[in-house]
């Protein structure tokens, strides 16, 4: 059977890269009919001699669809078109006098993971072999030994942290819940990055701990603000959220000697730790000072929170005190996706997916990053991660410019809702890896509208 004929053309001075281009000219043959369920494509050596660019290029944009649905492989066949153009798709339109649904907004909110990234056959298979293992009456509360072998694994290949002591938790505001019932008591003052995670400022107050705000700026958390009575400092100083900032390798140093001379737990919470772009790794204040820092990890970002899956690395104190938290309260995280992380870990699927996650959100950025700047927009915190953010000057002008981006159909989110106390800065956050490529390249034009 021969190969299909493909409708591309490929603009080589646009800002988006080819692979985009060729992925979104696939994806548009599909829709509009020119493609058909069951075309063949041509191999990615033979389409990138036709086109003139590099295997590469062709490989990318086949991953990318093969991760959306739009086509498959057959062993020993070739590549086909899974997608029934919607032409051929039988419609049923509604009923007279049914109100119209209302239009799917993009959602652009930072948080969200690239779940549509996740290899089908590689998650089937993960998930099959999570649940051969015949029901155990109880599990080991520190998590299962193959899972937490793998978060070693993992860390010390993604994260260059050679860890000692770890343990699984449901996620990070889960495990924020274990250290404050495990280390802290009632009344104890606890510092919080201002602006920061609020799920982690609620954590301490509902366990009864006070909360005291701690400025962040350029370099992360401040630790020259850190009051000396507080017991614990809670901080993300990968992809500080929601500033965007990654904590400078000099006040890494100060914040663990500080806690090292006043007695404090540092709860590092590595979100975004794993999507670094054009930036130099810096070493993890759990790599700095073992003795005094919690890790907090989540597969969250990377996977999907429907694992409830994260780890802690601590000093052995803390998680000894958060294993007998867990005998007295009768918790522990639960298994199922600890299973079908270490399955995934096991085949290698969880490295190569990684690989393509940073890809694709590089990728991503660099699109939302270049159209925004070549606007005239600013744009702060876009060196790692999976979000940046659009500074403004006020809260009216923060809430107006969500509130325009809804009417245009896209959903932003903004800083002040990430203040303890009250807000200081104000500015929208723009998360670009839950919505799809398309989805993206079609709010790029109304979302330089909204904040131009």
């Amino acid at each position: 059977m021969s190969d299909t004929a493909l409708p591309v053309s490929l603009d080589r001075d646009s800002a988006v890269p080819l692979a985009v281009q060729l992925a979104d000219a696939l994806r548009a043959a599909a829709g509009d009919g020119h493609l058909r369920g069951g075309d063949r494509l041509p191999s990615t050596r033979a389409l990138a001699s036709r086109l003139g660019v590099s295997r590469t290029v062709t490989s990318a944009a086949y991953e990318q669809l093969h991760a959306e649905g739009w086509i498959a492989g057959r062993h020993g066949s070739g590549t086909y078109v899974t997608t029934t153009p919607p032409a051929d798709r039988p419609s049923k339109g509604p009923a007279p006098g049914t109100p119209a649904a209302p239009p799917t907004l993009v959602d652009l909110t930072p948080g969200v993971p690239w779940a549509d990234g996740v290899e089908k056959a590689a998650w089937r298979r993960a998930w099959r072999a999570a649940a051969d293992p015949r029901p155990t009456y109880r599990e080991d509360r520190a998590g299962l030994r193959a899972y937490r072998d793998a978060v070693s694994e993992h860390l010390l290949r993604h994260r260059g942290l050679a860890a000692g002591t770890v343990l699984a938790t449901g996620g990070t505001t889960a495990a924020v819940i274990e250290l404050a019932g495990a280390m802290l008591s009632r009344g104890d003052r606890v510092a919080i990055e201002e602006p920061g995670y609020q799920r982690a400022v609620q954590a301490f107050r509902r366990a009864g701990m006070e909360v005291v705000p701690v400025p962040v700026d350029e370099e992360g958390l401040r630790p020259d603000a850190v009051p000396a009575d507080v017991r614990a400092v809670y901080c993300s100083p990968a992809h500080q959220y929601p500033l965007g900032s990654r904590m400078s390798a000099s006040r890494r140093v100060d914040l663990v000697e500080l806690a090292r001379a006043q007695g404090m737990l540092v709860i590092e919470d590595d979100y975004d730790g794993e999507l670094r772009f054009d930036v130099a790794p810096l070493p993890l204040l759990a790599a700095l000072a073992p003795d005094v820092v919690a890790h907090l990890g989540t597969t969250s970002k990377i996977l999907t929170p429907a694992l409830g899956a994260g780890w802690m690395v601590a000093p052995a104190p803390v998680a000894a005190a958060v294993l007998e938290y867990r005998e007295a309260t009768g918790t522990r995280p639960s298994p199922a996706g600890q299973r079908v992380l270490a399955e995934l870990a096991r085949h290698g699927d969880l490295g190569r997916h990684l690989r393509k996650l940073r890809r694709e959100l590089s990728e991503r950025r660099s699109l939302v990053s270049a159209a925004l700047t070549s606007a005239g927009i600013p744009v702060l915190g876009d060196d790692a991660g999976a979000h940046l953010v659009v500074p403004c000057g006020s809260a009216a002008e923060e809430a107006a410019r969500m509130a325009a981006a809804e009417r245009a159909g896209i959903r932003l989110d903004g800083l002040a809702r990430h203040f303890a106390g009250t807000p200081t800065v104000f500015g929208n956050l723009i998360g670009y890896a839950g919505c799809s490529r398309e989805a993206l390249h079609t709010a790029l034009k109304p979302l330089i509208a909204v904040l131009g």
